[in-house]
């Protein structure tokens, strides 16, 4: 019996601590991750193609979620530069190294804490993202990125 008030105890101690709210980090980009962002005419000729799709990125959600950002990702590219055969080449390195199971700064969902997988987010996640968001382009706006 006092073994069972105890785990009890412990139970209810331990739920009452858990926080399940998990906390989106600060969106942050590095450009065209593990890629140059331009060419050597213009240096950031489809850096606002890596931008977006690396908001994208950092929000995670559901696999068909990441699919579209992908393609997305390789019309913006293919638009910007006209050049098919790069945008595939980019494409495809992201649907080959993007997958949210790998411990990376640029996996899918990489401002959740790793092992988010692909999961659709909720309400209150999409309110962290927003939040985020409008504090990004604040900061950016004031120049203090």
């Amino acid at each position: 019996m006092n073994h069972f008030i105890f785990l009890l105890i412990c139970f209810i101690c331990l739920s009452a601590c858990k926080n399940d709210e998990v906390k989106l980090a600060d969106f942050t980009s590095d450009g065209c991750s593990l890629f140059v962002d331009g060419t050597f005419e213009d240096p950031e000729l489809w850096k606002e193609c890596c931008l977006k799709h690396d908001i994208a990125y950092w929000q995670g959600g559901t696999k068909e979620e990441r699919e579209a950002a992908d393609i997305a990702f390789r019309e913006c590219v293919q638009k910007k530069t006209g050049n098919a055969e790069l945008a595939e080449l980019m494409y495809q390195a992201v649907r080959t190294g993007g997958e949210p199971y790998y411990p990376t700064w640029y996996r899918w969902g990489y401002g959740w804490p790793i092992g988010r997988g692909y999961k659709s987010l909720s309400k209150s996640e999409m309110l962290q993202v927003e939040t985020k968001l409008e504090k990004y382009h604040l900061n950016l706006e004031r120049g203090s990125l």
